[in-house]
């Protein structure tokens, strides 16, 4: 199986988890979220992070969305994947969003490598946009009231 594993600073990846619920609620037992927690070291989060592991099997691989690339999250993560012999097989991708995570767990089993991050990226950015409200012209209508 193909596991879409969450990781950020904070609650975000288990919020967004939780989010990814109300549009994919059939797939969260592939869903994956582990977070840095306020006050809690790298080292706690990799004890975290190798719990999340436990339950995949050596044939199971992961996609891993992170919010931040470099940050220790990801970095932490990527450590842990390659003790467990997963980093190899493993597809990376940070800054991530809802939309990303939505193509993400739908495309996962059908997409491969290059061809899965061509279909997540483009997803991601082009949710980042200004959202502009039209200003309301109907204004003389009510003038012949």
């Amino acid at each position: 199986m193909k596991y879409l594993v969450l990781v950020s600073h904070g609650g975000f990846a288990e919020g967004l988890k939780t989010s990814l619920a109300m549009f994919a609620g059939d797939k969260m037992d592939q869903v994956i979220a582990v977070g840095l927690q306020n006050g809690k070291s790298v080292d706690d989060f990799a004890i975290d992070f190798k719990a999340a592991m436990a339950p995949l099997k050596e044939d199971d691989s992961v996609v891993v969305l992170a919010d931040i690339v470099g940050g220790s999250p990801l970095t932490t993560a990527c450590s842990v994947l390659e003790e467990l012999g997963k980093l190899d097989t493993a597809v990376i991708l940070g800054g991530m969003n809802l939309p990303m995570a939505l193509t993400s767990v739908v495309m996962k089993d059908a997409l491969e490598g290059d061809d899965f991050v061509a279909a997540v990226l483009p997803e991601a950015q082009a949710a980042l946009q200004e959202f502009k409200v039209a200003p309301d012209d109907d204004d003389d209508e009510d003038d012949d009231i």
